[in-house]
């Protein structure tokens, strides 16, 4: 979540917020604590799709994820 971007859409005065390296995972909310909470979920949810599928996650942090039938 350190990594996450955020931004104000002009178009609707939402918060979008995304996390580069992570194709997919993001939120937009109305306030920048919501959209960060809704990021998290998005993250979570990514994660365990891509581990349940036994898709590589990428190394966050300097911490990677082993998965099951990768090598």
């Amino acid at each position: 979540m350190t990594q996450a971007q955020y931004r104000v859409m002009p178009e609707n005065d939402f918060i979008y917020g995304e996390i580069p390296g992570f194709e997919g995972v993001c939120a937009e909310a109305e306030t920048l604590e919501a959209c960060r909470h809704d990021l998290a979920e998005a993250l979570e949810e990514w994660i365990f799709f891509r581990a349940s599928r036994q898709l590589p996650v990428p190394t966050i942090n300097g911490v990677a994820m082993p998965i099951k039938g990768i090598h």
